[in-house]
């Protein structure tokens, strides 16, 4: 295929997920059941940003001219993908960077998020049969030239293991903060609200630390998170909710809530379901180290991501700052 084809192809995939036909309803219904986290609302958020974001012509045309993507691989590799399962779709990107610049790519799905991307895959294969040589899923990722893999801490040192002595992008726990400088207004308070509560907080882009300063009110924050009170009606996120509060009464530790999300001051930037931590600053200049911090996946602010777009990347918002064309040109 040429990579006008594969734009072509892709474009299609954008209609045809907009369209929202009975077989893609279908698939997303059989993705919430599959994994409870994954409900509707989140699954249609994922899936409209990667419309918008990824999936429109003007869009990768720029994409692929920026990095020179040529019409035909002439030496196409075979990547093994490792994809995360924390959020729905959340390895279409990779899938996406492998296939526009040519390569194949052999794809082990998380069984947290095995339905959506297959579903997807499977689309495109019945408009061109082509995509079958590019595109494939195993559980075994033995043979292939390169990796890009996605996991935690612990699962990444088996990464290293196997996959070490090939090209590869190795992903591990990251997370997101948030900057305030209390001249939030309470729409930007609101926005903040969908960074920290979207995906139920189980993104790596959202945001789980809070750096604000001496003797902020926290009440407008507080208000602006009842937004997503609901939360405490789905029990699985009411389960962790509970239990982060008893953990908390029992220290005897500070908190704040509003009923369905927890604020602690704690320096870690990692943090349960449910929970947020926030630590105060006396300047900005002490927040410099933030962005060399290899455990920082996004920094929301004013100076940084806008309040709202840290669940909202683009083509060229790559995980973990490493360019992930970059790696697929030079393979």
């Amino acid at each position: 295929m040429t990579l006008q084809q594969r734009i072509e192809l892709l474009v299609r995939l954008g209609d045809y997920m907009q369209k929202n036909g009975q077989n893609w309803i279908a698939a997303k219904e059989q993705a919430n059941r599959g994994n409870p986290w994954f409900v509707p609302e989140f699954i249609e958020m994922a899936a409209e940003n990667i419309i918008s974001a990824f999936l429109q012509k003007d869009k990768l045309d720029n994409w692929v001219n920026d990095y020179g993507v040529p019409e035909e691989n002439e030496n196409p590799v075979t990547v093994g993908v490792v994809m995360a399962g924390n959020i729905p779709m959340v390895g279409f990107h990779d899938m996406l960077c492998i296939f526009i610049t040519g390569h194949k790519q052999r794809i082990k799905l998380s069984s947290k998020d095995s339905v959506l991307i297959k579903h997807l895959v499977s689309v495109m294969a019945e408009w061109e049969v082509q995509v079958e040589d590019y595109i494939s899923f195993a559980e075994n990722l033995k043979g292939c030239d390169a990796y890009i893999a996605t996991g935690s801490n612990n699962s990444s040192r088996y990464f290293d293991y196997y996959f070490g002595k090939y090209p590869n992008i190795i992903r591990r726990n990251r997370t997101s903060v948030a900057v305030i400088d209390g001249t939030e207004t309470t729409e930007e308070l609101e926005k903040l609200a969908d960074d920290i509560q979207t995906y139920f907080g189980l993104g790596c882009r959202n945001v789980t630390k809070l750096y604000v300063p001496e003797n902020y009110n926290f009440e407008a924050l507080l208000q602006a998170l009842n937004k997503y009170e609901h939360y405490e009606d789905f029990h699985k996120y009411k389960h962790n909710y509970d239990y982060q509060l008893a953990l908390l009464m029992m220290g005897n530790k500070f908190y704040m809530t509003n009923g369905t999300i927890l604020l602690s001051k704690n320096a870690s930037l990692f943090t349960a379901v449910s929970q947020v931590n926030y630590e105060n600053y006396k300047n900005k200049e002490d927040l410099e180290s933030l962005q060399n911090n290899t455990d920082v996946q996004c920094i929301i602010g004013h100076n940084a991501i806008p309040f709202g777009k840290a669940q909202t990347p683009s083509l060229t918002d790559y995980a973990d700052g490493i360019d992930t064309m970059k790696f697929a040109m030079s393979l």
